[in-house]
């Protein structure tokens, strides 16, 4: 049984929270049966053309921010950009992806799907973005990834009809609101007194990781 819980916060399009996957693959292999990652979405990309407009305009605009995200995936050695990334099926915002994962989220709280479906579906996802400029933008193309990920899309189809991946996704926006969380990806750790925002490097997670498992218990502060 795992030990320790990991809250994820991340927003599917966040170039961040796709170079640091690897990380928490890592950190399973590392940590076997330890730890438990609990996958949450906040909504950075909600309004894409918003965003680029308020933060992008005098920076080169569309263009401007795909080429910072190809300078982010050119100073890692694991990370393979298509060279038109967000320059091609630019989503208009990350919703219509997180309403996808919450429903593929739910599927496996209910054991519909397996252990880790959840965290293979955003890998693929993000994988389908970054590295082939896919489309996932909407709902038909979302589908698609779905079986193109072995996921069936009916069982999917019914929560994203239905509201309840709404009301999933609800709740993961009110969470992170509440506790003040605004990167992409964060880490919140030991009931959320210990967090790593942004692009944090292996090391220092696993560090936090270590430090948990080993010494468990509360400690009285020093203050």
């Amino acid at each position: 049984m795992p030990r320790i819980q990991i809250t994820h916060f991340s927003d599917a399009l966040c170039v961040w929270a796709y170079v640091s996957q690897a990380r928490y693959e890592e950190l399973h292999e590392s940590f076997p049966g330890q730890i438990s990652m609990d996958y949450r979405f906040l909504s950075v990309f909600g309004d894409v053309k918003g965003k680029l407009a308020r933060q992008w305009s005098a920076r080169g605009g569309l263009e401007g921010y795909a080429a910072l995200v190809q300078e982010v995936g050119a100073k890692f050695e694991h990370v393979e950009l298509h060279p038109r990334v967000w320059l091609e099926a630019t989503p208009a915002s990350s919703m219509p992806a997180h309403l996808y994962l919450c429903a593929v989220r739910l599927l496996e709280a209910r054991g519909e799907l397996e252990d880790g479906a959840l965290a293979g579906a955003a890998r693929s996802l993000r994988q389908a973005f970054f590295e082939e400029a896919a489309d996932i933008g909407g709902q038909a193309a979302l589908l698609g990834q779905a079986e193109r990920a072995g996921l069936a899309r009916a069982p999917i189809e019914v929560l994203l009809d239905n509201g309840e991946a709404c009301a999933a996704l609800a709740g993961d926006i009110e969470l992170a609101q509440t506790s003040g969380v605004r990167v992409s990806p964060t880490l919140s750790l030991n009931e959320d007194r210990q967090r790593l925002a942004g692009n944090v490097g292996y090391r220092v997670i696993e560090a936090n990781v270590r430090e948990l498992l080993e010494r468990p218990a509360p400690e009285g502060s020093w203050c």
